[in-house]
């Protein structure tokens, strides 16, 4: 690993900050080799007259940033919103608070605010990471950071130096049933009888996935399905359906972020059932460690034809900081693309248990592969 990672040329700041750069580049370069960012931020220390879509204006100090400012006589609110239509990112930052508009989204954090923590937010943008979580990580950044780190490299892996979400409902008083640290394969299943089918075979963590299907059947198929679960000794996940999960006694629920605001939380947790959350980067996996899972998942991984993901593929360089982030802490599930050529590499990652569809779904001998894929665990 490099000292230092040469950066001149770059348009990282505007207006230019030959001090931030120096510094963006000593922090860039104790952060590992990473894949290059297929997107180029451009960090406005103040709003430049032509604001451009790759631009993240920060307002860093609290009378700035809600009082009328240098562009006519337009409300805090009114800019950002202008702003946000010229397709820019604006980060109000002060008081150890972080908030990011972009896109539409607000994303607010309160965590510590390094001295560098806009050079290091520039660092984790030229690592490839969205705004939102790069801001994340540039919170969890501490100064000298680059300096004084003993492992391999620098990457914030300390859950507690993490800021956290804010603007959240209150997580479940009762807090969700624990998973086994190591669920191992865990087989996503569109059909009752596939769930039966798999669970035969000894894969012990299964879901349902079945978006779309008439009330009847979907209770049905959930039905089925938590019997098998029972007399195969298996850990059967209901994917969104959590009410009809909750009355079928399932062993758990898988929910996206998308429905933390809709599914009543507090009766999937007083029901003893079992709760896992998707996440797409480090600011959902915050967003969902605050209702405390029973595990996390993380992904897409690879490309995936199974849904329309709304993030690229992660790949396996964040799974690892995520390993690294959550061991002890919380079961994580890696999925997103995963097939029998792939799982001896994602398991290398430490990571305690992966997902599949197609690799068994699309096999011609679905019980080979699952023989093969349990065999890819013993190793």
């Amino acid at each position: 690993m490099t000292d230092t990672l040469n950066l001149n040329g770059r348009d990282l700041f505007w207006p230019p900050a030959d001090e931030l750069t120096e510094a963006v580049e000593r922090i860039r370069a104790s952060l590992g080799d990473w894949p290059p960012s297929h997107v180029t931020w451009r960090i406005c220390l103040t709003a430049p007259d032509d604001v451009n879509g790759g631009d993240l204006i920060v307002l860093a100090d609290a009378h700035a940033a809600t009082e009328p400012g240098q562009h006519g006589d337009d409300s805090n609110a009114e800019r950002i919103a202008r702003w946000q239509t010229q397709g820019a990112g604006v980060i109000e930052a002060f008081d150890n608070r972080a908030t990011l508009h972009l896109g539409g989204v607000r994303y607010s954090l309160e965590g510590h605010l390094a001295e560098d923590w806009i050079a290091a937010l520039a660092a984790f943008l030229d690592c490839g990471f969205e705004p939102h979580n790069a801001l994340t990580l540039a919170l969890a950044w501490r100064d000298g950071d680059e300096r004084d780190h003993t492992g391999e490299d620098a990457w914030p892996v300390d859950l507690a130096r993490f800021p956290r979400v804010t603007g959240l409902p209150d997580a479940p008083a009762q807090p969700f049933a624990r998973c086994p640290e190591q669920l191992g394969l865990y087989a996503v299943l569109p059909t009752a009888d596939w769930v039966g089918r798999v669970v035969e075979l000894g894969v012990k963590t299964v879901q349902l996935r079945l978006k779309r299907a008439e009330p009847a059947l979907l209770n049905s198929e959930i039905a089925h399905c938590v019997a098998a679960g029972r007399e195969h000794d298996a850990q059967v996940f209901i994917n969104d359906h959590w009410q009809a999960a909750v009355e079928a006694g399932a062993y758990g629920v898988h929910l996206g972020q998308e429905d933390l605001t809709t599914a009543n939380l507090s009766a999937i947790a007083a029901a003893g059932v079992r709760l896992g959350l998707s996440t797409h980067g480090y600011y959902e996996l915050l967003t969902a460690l605050h209702f405390r899972p029973s595990y996390v998942a993380f992904g897409a991984l690879f490309p995936t034809t199974t849904k329309v993901m709304p993030t690229a593929p992660q790949g396996l360089h964040r799974l690892a900081r995520f390993v690294r982030l959550l061991q002890g802490k919380v079961p994580l599930v890696a999925i997103g693309g995963i097939d029998l050529q792939a799982l001896p590499r994602v398991l290398e990652t430490g990571v305690g248990s992966a997902a599949v569809v197609r690799a068994i779904t699309e096999a011609t001998d679905p019980a080979a592969a699952v023989s093969a894929l349990q065999q890819a665990f013993q190793r």
